[in-house]
């Protein structure tokens, strides 16, 4: 019996020493640092990753990530030192670097800790809109004013035991109702400058139509110049040649025209009433066209 209760109590301090070695040991990672406890009451703070030894049952530790930490800003609306406003979407990253003041400050929680530093980065962002017109923030000092706001909210978040390691605006743009105000503004304004393109267009088309109207009209006049001028030349040829033929062969020129004049004038459906011994048939009386010989008197006897 007494072998039973010494068997009993061995084993049981075994246990104990087994549970209390335990106990006694923790392992800290690369991605956290802890904070020991005592009775509640900090007494280290450890950074360096490995195993680690507490005294069993009288201290415990607090595990806090020591990894970057994202933290999503709301949406807010502020006016720009130029009188615009504007809709700012911005985030922020952040990492704990005093692990006790972490824990002092927000109770080590990564909640309140979003919380507070919510509240430190709106105020920070805010003074830096209200500080820069609607182009800086856009365009020109965007880099300048994340910077800023980085730096003025480091100030605060100090006191929590944090780094503030960069803070990026997603967008900065005008609300939605301005937009659209200022989009029909440029609708406006591009369609006042296509009307005028068009006007401008309208009047060159309109003075090259002018001038190749009157180009046109200087060619045909030329032309019609000229045509006339070849043709009375022709002409002229023509009468030469005529005169010269008439000159030199008139009776042949005389058979000629008759014979014309026959053609033009006995076309089918023509009716002339001429005796058949008229003058115009000469040429069918007298092949030589020539007038007939006078009779001669009678003699008397």
């Amino acid at each position: 019996m007494n072998r039973n209760i010494l068997g009993g109590f061995v084993a049981a301090i075994v246990v104990f020493a087994l549970v209390a070695a335990y106990s006694s040991l923790y392992v800290v990672t690369q991605t956290e640092q802890v904070i020991v406890l005592r009775f509640g009451q900090p007494v280290d703070t450890v950074t360096q990753p490995g195993l680690h030894a507490k005294l069993p049952f009288i201290e415990s530790v607090t595990r806090i990530d020591k990894r970057i930490l994202d933290l999503d800003m709301p949406e807010r609306e502020a006016t720009a030192n130029d009188q615009k406003r504007l809709v700012v979407d911005a985030f922020s990253r952040y990492r704990i670097i005093n692990p006790l003041v972490f824990r002092q400050a927000v109770s080590a929680s990564v909640e309140q800790a979003n919380t507070r530093l919510t509240n430190v980065l709106n105020d920070a962002l805010l003074e830096a809109i209200r500080s820069n017109s609607f182009q800086q923030i856009v365009r020109d000092r965007r880099d300048q004013i994340m910077a800023r706001i980085r730096d003025q909210a480091n100030r605060e978040a100090a006191r929590f035991g944090v780094q503030i390691v960069d803070v990026r605006i997603r967008r900065a743009d005008l609300p939605e109702q301005n937009s659209k105000a200022v989009f029909e503004r440029m609708r406006s304004e591009r369609a006042q400058e296509a009307a005028q393109i068009r006007a401008r267009g309208a009047e060159q088309a309109q003075g090259i139509r002018a001038r190749s109207d009157r180009d046109a009209q200087v060619i045909v006049a030329e032309a019609n110049r000229d045509a006339e001028i070849t043709r009375g030349q022709g002409e002229a040829e023509k009468t030469k040649l005529l005169a010269d033929a008439y000159g030199g062969q008139q009776d042949f020129f005389a058979f000629y025209r008759s014979m014309q004049a026959y053609e033009a004038s006995m076309k089918t459906g023509t009716r002339m009433v001429l005796a058949p011994d008229s003058e115009f048939f000469r040429f069918f009386q007298r092949p030589s066209g020539l007038p007939a010989a006078p009779a001669a008197p009678a003699q008397a006897q």
